[in-house]
């Protein structure tokens, strides 16, 4: 099967996006995280301001089949969550890399260091 790997983003290994978007980096999890969890019906994302280090969980995506931490790709402070998952989960199934974005986080952190596109989609072949 062949998942959506956009070639604007950056990625975790643990399946975790960050683009970076006037002065803010935006996060979700990928397609094929979401394929992965199967149906998502709950989502729990940290409050506006808090801190976030590099790989800290900041959340929590709950589906039919499991329940899985949520990464920080970059450390930064919560400028923005999306509101929207609290009555609608399911954007993250449906659109992971539009409207199923889950956080924005103010950094300095380069997305260098992330995986590139082309690295992880070797991870998820």
């Amino acid at each position: 099967m062949s998942f959506e790997v956009p070639d604007d983003l950056r990625y975790l290994a643990s399946h975790e996006w960050a683009r970076r978007e006037n002065g803010t980096v935006r996060v979700g999890i990928t397609d094929f995280a979401q394929d992965e969890l199967g149906d998502v019906v709950f989502v729990e994302l940290p409050d506006e301001g808090e801190e976030l280090g590099a790989e800290d969980a900041f959340g929590v995506v709950e589906s039919i089949k499991a329940v899985s931490d949520i990464y920080a790709p970059v450390g930064g402070t919560v400028t923005a969550v999306n509101d929207d998952l609290v009555e609608q989960p399911e954007l993250v199934n449906e659109d992971p890399y539009g409207d199923g974005w889950m956080l924005e986080l103010e950094t300095d952190d380069d997305l260098a260091d992330l995986l590139s596109p082309e690295a992880y989609r070797d991870q998820i072949e």
